[in-house]
């Protein structure tokens, strides 16, 4: 019977937790022992004893009882990769399974090699029908186009659908989303749902029926040959195609009083989509909100993890976006989670099994009995660096 432990996220502001009550009914029926961190619903108001009812043992953040909790571990599982701190505390082969953004972090990577921890990155689970449920990026991510269109809304100072009153006609807020991908979309649904005008725009020509299915008109640019990866998400463009979109979309952008970028390529430093003479053609009291604010940020003038103010506009880039949506973002990841439990789990030994050959795992799996052993992350790491080499991998990370 494999044992998996849930372990407490650390820092604010993220909201979420790995694990619901009702999770802990799944596990146990699958055959699993489950163990949480008390206090892991906290931040979403969930008590320990609603744990302990649904079949879990609650351990304390203690030193002593977290390493007895940690002693016969086979899995642990968190929204965040554990920090330094709890490495030294667990088994060697124990399997960790979070976000972990591995391209960013060699450090932490090289800290579960010298502790032979093994790694499960959320992010890199491949896109396939057979891992939908899995796919915690698309999870994440649709949630975090509602929360920034909500947030562009409550920063705007008009409302954004058009209202008819005896003192006057308010016109609709217009509205421009860069990127239609799952936070993309989702924006541009929310802010039609509020009555505003959308325009969106994307590298990839064939998801312009997507958004207009949603009710947005969509910004046609050609900027020749684009198009998407195997897996469906935007390639990166060359930097005269940059050029290109850049100007077309600057009389968009100049015109709108919201816009939205969505564009971040995953283990790339994100394209500047919005420089600061455009930003400066924008009218006072405008909103932008840079999803990729803290990856180096779409727009030249926004800052990771905060809002600012750039002449008379405002921009949003403060992230955690889907924590914003604690209870929902939590569900919805952990039952991501739990299917990726669930797939890789072998009914006949009724435990995990960590196989480096499964082809979900293949991608997915980044450290393992203490070597660095998935191929991509390999091939951008190198021995004489501290930090990742320019990725070549392409996935768009339009998502989390």
């Amino acid at each position: 019977m494999s044992k998996l432990i849930f372990v407490k996220e650390q820092g604010l502001p993220e909201q979420r937790c790995a694990i619901l009550p009702q999770n802990v009914k799944s596990y146990i029926r699958l055959g699993a022992k489950i163990a949480v961190e008390s206090g892991i619903g906290a931040s979403i108001f969930i008590e320990d004893q609603e744990y302990v009812d649904a079949g879990a043992t609650v351990f304390s953040g203690e030193k002593s009882e977290m390493q007895l909790a940690f002693s016969d571990a086979d899995a642990i599982l968190s929204v965040a990769m554990l920090d330094e701190t709890k490495l030294p505390l667990l088994n060697p082969d124990v399997t960790t399974i979070s976000f972990f953004d591995p391209f960013k972090h060699n450090k932490r990577v090289n800290e579960y090699i010298s502790h032979k921890v093994s790694s499960v990155s959320m992010e890199m689970i491949p896109r396939s029908s057979r891992c939908q449920k899995m796919d915690a990026l698309s999870s994440q991510a649709s949630l975090a186009g509602y929360v920034m269109a909500l947030q562009a809304m409550s920063a705007l100072n008009k409302s954004l659908p058009m209202m008819m009153t005896p003192a006057g006609t308010l016109k609709p807020a217009k509205v421009f989303v860069i990127g239609a991908g799952v936070a993309g979309l989702q924006a541009i649904a929310t802010f039609k749902r509020m009555g505003a005008n959308v325009i969106a725009y994307d590298t990839r020509p064939e998801v312009s029926q997507q958004v207009e299915s949603l009710g947005a008109k969509f910004l046609n640019i050609d900027l020749g040959e684009t198009g998407s990866t195997e897996q469906g998400y935007a390639k990166a463009l060359t930097s005269e195609q940059l050029a290109k979109q850049q100007s077309a979309q600057a009389t968009c952008i100049a015109d709108s009083d919201i816009v939205v970028t969505t564009a971040q390529l995953f283990g790339r430093t994100p394209p500047v989509l919005i420089k600061n003479d455009v930003l400066s053609q924008m009218k006072p009291g405008s909103v932008v909100v840079d999803m990729a604010a803290q990856d180096g940020g779409n727009v030249e003038a926004s800052v990771a993890n905060q809002t600012i103010m750039y002449g008379g506009i405002k921009i949003i880039g403060t992230g955690d976006w889907a924590s914003q949506v604690g209870r929902d973002a939590s569900q919805m990841y952990a039952n991501n989670l739990q299917a990726l439990i669930e797939d890789i789990w072998s009914e006949e030994d009724k435990c995990l099994k960590v196989d480096e050959q499964d082809e979900v795992l293949a991608q997915a799996l980044i450290t393992h009995k203490g070597q660095l052993i998935n191929p991509i992350i390999k091939s951008q790491y190198s021995a004489k660096e501290d930090l990742p080499k320019q990725t070549l991998h392409e996935q768009s990370k339009e998502h989390a």
